[in-house]
This record gives C-alpha cells, sequence and structure tokens, in this order.
C-alpha cells in the first residue's frame, strides 16, 4: 500500500475541478497538483483516503509545452496555496478551466457530450494580466505573530515578502513587515475608487472600516468586509454579460436573489425602467443596509432582507416576475430554490456561479424540471487559480431542433 511521503512515478491524466490533475496508481486515482495533463511526472504522496491518494509532482520528467516558470518563488510542491496554475501558461489556463466546467456538466449536469459541445464552453479573459489583480486578499498570522499565506489543505502559514497576484495598492499595504499579536489574520481591501482598509481578525475597537465601489455607473459605500467581486474589471461584465444574456425590456418585474449590495439590481432597474420592479433578495445585514442607501433613487427596487430560502417558502417575493438573477454563494442555491425560480413564471434566468461544480447540480435541477441551458459564458476572473466564473442563461422548455 501506498503511504503518505512516498514518491511514485505518474502518467498525468486531465484535469479535474480543484486545482489538480488526475492520474492513476495500480488502477487508484491520484489527484495531482503542480502537474499538466500529458506529463509524466514524480509525485510525492501528501495523504491517504480509503478510494483515492493526493500527491504533489516534485520532480517533471516529460514536460508540457504548456509548462512555464511560475512567477512568484512561493508558488509550488509545500509552499503557498493560494495559486493552483502558475506553472501553466496564461491560454493553457482557460483551456484548462474550459475542460473543467465540461466535465462538471456532463459528470454533474447529467450533459452529454454533444450537448457540452454545442455550448461551445470557452473561458474569456479580463482586462488587466495575471498578476496584481486581486483587490481583497486575507492575509493569515503565524504562531509568531507574522502575517502569510496558507499551504495548501493546512493551516501552515508560509511567510511572504508580497503577493505577486494581489493588487498593486494591497501589495503596498503596511502588513506584511509588522507583526499581529492580537490579530488570526489580516484582510487588505484596495477599493476601485482608490479607498484602502486595513483589518485585523477579529476586528479591534477602531469601528467598521468602509470603503467606496464603482460598477455600472454608480458608486456604493459598503462595508470593506462585505462581499464585492475581487477582479476590478469582474463587476461591469458579469453584470453586462447578465443584461446581454436576459434582454430585459422596459417594464418588466426581476428578482435578483442573492443580491449582495446590488450590483445587478441597480443593473436591472436601469433596464426596466420605472415601469418595472426589482425584487432584490438579501440576508447579511451590512449588504442591505448598503443596498437601501445606494439604489434608494431607484423607486422601483425593493430590498427584501432574509435568507432566499425563506423568501421564496414564504412567498416573500409575491407576484408575476419576467426574469431572475441567480448569484448563490459557492455551495449553489439548491433544490427548493430551484423549484421556486422554476415554478416562477419567469421567462429566463441569469445563474452567476463561482463554483462549477455546484453551478452544474442546479442546473441538473433545472433540467428536471423542464428548462434548458440555452448559453453560457465563462471569465477568468481568478488568474493564475483553479477558480472561474459562469454567467449561464436558463429558459423554460426544450432546445429547438
Amino acid at each position: 500500500m501506498t503511504g503518505e511521503g512516498e514518491r511514485v512515478e505518474l502518467l498525468v491524466g486531465p484535469p479535474a475541478h480543484g486545482g489538480h490533475c488526475v492520474a492513476r496508481l495500480d488502477g487508484q486515482v491520484v489527484f495531482v497538483r503542480h502537474a499538466i495533463e500529458g506529463e509524466r511526472v514524480v509525485a510525492e504522496v501528501t495523504e491517504v483516503h480509503a478510494g483515492y491518494l493526493r500527491a504533489d509532482a516534485v520532480r517533471v520528467l516529460d514536460p508540457s509545452p504548456d509548462r512555464v516558470v511560475p512567477p512568484c518563488p512561493y508558488a509550488g510542491p509545500g509552499r503557498c496555496g493560494g495559486c493552483d496554475l502558475q506553472h501553466v501558461a496564461p491560454d493553457a489556463q482557460r483551456a484548462w478551466k474550459a475542460a473543467v466546467v465540461r466535465e462538471q456538466l456532463v459528470r454533474l449536469g447529467g450533459f452529454s457530450p454533444d450537448e457540452v459541445e454545442a455550448l461551445g464552453v470557452r473561458v474569456a479573459a479580463l482586462p488587466g494580466g495575471l498578476e496584481g489583480w486581486r483587490t481583497r486578499v486575507r492575509y493569515a498570522v503565524a504562531a509568531t505573530d507574522r502575517p502569510g499565506l496558507l499551504k495548501h489543505r493546512s493551516h501552515e502559514v508560509v511567510p511572504i515578502d508580497r503577493c505577486r497576484i494581489a493588487h498593486p495598492a494591497v501589495q503596498a499595504a503596511p502588513v506584511l513587515d509588522r507583526r499581529w499579536p492580537d490579530a488570526d489574520a489580516v484582510e487588505v481591501v484596495a477599493s476601485s475608487e482608490g479607498d484602502l482598509a486595513v483589518l485585523p481578525v477579529p476586528a479591534g475597537q477602531a469601528g467598521v472600516a468602509r470603503v467606496r465601489e464603482r460598477a455600472v455607473g454608480r458608486q456604493w459605500t459598503i462595508d470593506a468586509a462585505s462581499f464585492w467581486q475581487v477582479h476590478p474589471a469582474a463587476p461591469d461584465t458579469f453584470a453586462g454579460a447578465v443584461l446581454d444574456l436576459l434582454a430585459p425590456r422596459p417594464g418588466e418585474r426581476a428578482w435578483d436573489l442573492y443580491g449582495g449590495a446590488g450590483l445587478f439590481a441597480a443593473a436591472l432597474a436601469t433596464a426596466v425602467g420605472t415601469a418595472g420592479r426589482v425584487t432584490l433578495v438579501e440576508s447579511a445585514r451590512a449588504a442591505v443596509a448598503a443596498a437601501r442607501a445606494d439604489l434608494a433613487d431607484l423607486p422601483q427596487v425593493e430590498v427584501v432582507a432574509g435568507t432566499v430560502e425563506k423568501a421564496v417558502a414564504r412567498r416573500r417575493v409575491t407576484g408575476p416576475v419576467d426574469v431572475v438573477v441567480l448569484d448563490p454563494p459557492r455551495t449553489g442555491a439548491g433544490r427548493d430554490v430551484v423549484d421556486a425560480i422554476a415554478h416562477s413564471g419567469a421567462r429566463a434566468v441569469a445563474y452567476v456561479a463561482c463554483d462549477p461544480a455546484a453551478f452544474a447540480r442546479d442546473v441538473r435541477y433545472f433540467r428536471a424540471r423542464g428548462w434548458r441551458l440555452a448559453a453560457l459564458r465563462a471569465y477568468d476572473a481568478f488568474p493564475m487559480t483553479h477558480h472561474v466564473e459562469c454567467v449561464g442563461l436558463l429558459r423554460e422548455g426544450r432546445a429547438p431542433s
């Protein structure tokens, strides 16, 4: 039996969700990080489980033409676990993510390979390149009071001089060169309007920090710790995709579920006009407060405080609806929410997903209720990592023949 720490030679197979590739050792599945499909590598086993192994490629015997030297000295086996794909060329990173989206739709979504092929899945780059894009970074604090980043699947803190994918303002923040004796972590936020917040966790006594963000032609003032997209180009890109796919019309009624501070609600409100209506549902108090304050000039927007699950179960979102934006957390929306939307009378749903597995599962629920995935766009909103953002268009009824 193969044990932890043992080194084995592997022929690396295709990428899988989670930042690794799949290989086999005497028929047993091995999830290998720091490798590329087609490579022959020496891998060190890091975890042993009943049905599979985890391993890190520590030596490449036959490198892929897509392999590059990681720009960050902390990337690689046993180092920082934040970036999965620094060893992969830019175009190949996007091809990797597209392959994962296709695989999840087949394995979890119940699609046939031909159905997935018809969607033409590709991952589009966002402006700004592969480094310096991340506007929100959470540094862990070690027992020595020094901040750094965590190893993969570990609580061990790796000290660093800077994070290469962090926004320049985040890199310049006075965090890594000092000790944090009273903090478990330090969050740094650089907003699109030039604000910078340094937030020790747990929070100190300085009060709630707020930052300004700008998207879809509007400005938000939000708690710095509240959710906002981490890539500077993501808010406008995703809102544009949602509007393009849904094509909301003046006078229509829309739901914005898991609506956060109101990015999509604001975009929808402009499209449906004052004769239309947008109902935003959100459970986070800070996001609800921001949405109510920052969208107060849009009388067609109603902000409902509460969970989406309870809102749809208790009919807090009532009356006819034409279009829905569904932007759930990484775990997905789930059967009950999908069921409520599928029976709402909406003509179309734009599903914004940061996890292709949860997206595929929820799409399967929609398909079981007579809906179809009519279009799919994917974006490389998290370069150097395995994460990918999808925006799917769902419509009731079968695909036209």
